[in-house]
């Protein structure tokens, strides 16, 4: 149980490092390590959707359930599927993160972005926690094939790729004046619905095992729409972008590397 707590805060964690910039930083962070930071970001996360997640429900559909033989794919395909329709919902609520990097004139207005971009980072924070929630699910139930290392590589690579989501938002609080101690408990807040809804998602498929391949690929799908739509426009925006897919690439190749190394 001390393993899991530890496993589910990791991220969370990340967030707070994050945020804590605000302290040491006298300025906004730069335009250019932000996009790098955001390329490493969106590298580590579409690796950890498809061998933490993708991956695992593919194999657990293949070994039982319903559909086996060539229909096992099917379990990984509504889940994803479901995940990207989720955030596309969600989106249409909610602002997109790249429109924050857009000048905004006047302090009001500015200010308006910065909240709605806390609350579009919290809202965004929902599939991650989802994803590190199902697959320590997937571990307790000893179904998936999923090694407690294996988990806690998931939960390093997302606690990676949420350094830069808590920097991006307590830096611009207090670049509007914020104290420096108050735009850091944004940033904390900001992450604290991800082991909220990690140990959520643990409960709820704890009491029905067989829709774990359906969770794995929901959060893949939630995952990947995030990369896709918030975090490939923010790393492309500016002059040299070519560092931000060189920043992708180490990413990507990093969170690959943990999940096979210690999974």
């Amino acid at each position: 149980m001390r393993e899991l707590i530890f496993g589910v805060l990791i991220p969370f964690v990340g967030t707070a490092a994050g945020a804590a910039c605000v302290f040491p930083m006298k300025k906004e962070m730069e335009e250019s390590v932000q996009r790098i930071l955001t390329g490493f970001a969106a590298g580590v996360m579409m690796a950890a959707s498809v061998w933490s997640l993708l991956i695992p429900a593919l194999e657990n559909a293949a070994s039982g359930g319903i559909f086996r033989g060539k229909l096992s794919f099917l379990p990984a395909l509504i889940g994803f599927w479901a995940g990207m329709f989720f955030l596309l919902l969600l989106d249409s609520v909610i602002p997109h993160l790249h429109q924050f990097s857009e000048k905004a004139e006047g302090p009001k207005s500015r200010l308006q972005k910065t909240t709605m971009l806390v609350l579009a980072v919290t809202i965004h924070n929902i599939p991650e926690g989802m994803a590190v929630g199902v697959v320590y699910a997937g571990y307790l139930s000893q179904t998936v094939g999923i090694s407690m290392t294996g988990a806690l590589a998931l939960s390093l690579g997302i606690a990676i790729q949420n350094f830069p989501e808590g920097a991006i938002i307590s830096m611009p609080l207090k670049a509007e004046g914020m104290k420096k101690g108050k735009a850091f408990r944004y940033g904390i807040l900001s992450g604290v619905v991800e082991p909220l809804g990690a140990l959520l998602t643990i409960w709820a498929a704890g009491f029905v095992v067989q829709l774990l391949p359906y969770l794995l690929a929901f959060a893949a799908g939630a995952m990947i729409y995030v990369v896709i739509e918030e975090l490939i426009p923010e790393m492309m925006q500016g002059e040299h972008s070519n560092t931000a897919v060189i920043s992708f690439a180490v990413g990507f190749s990093l969170m690959m590397v943990l999940d096979v190394v210690l999974g």
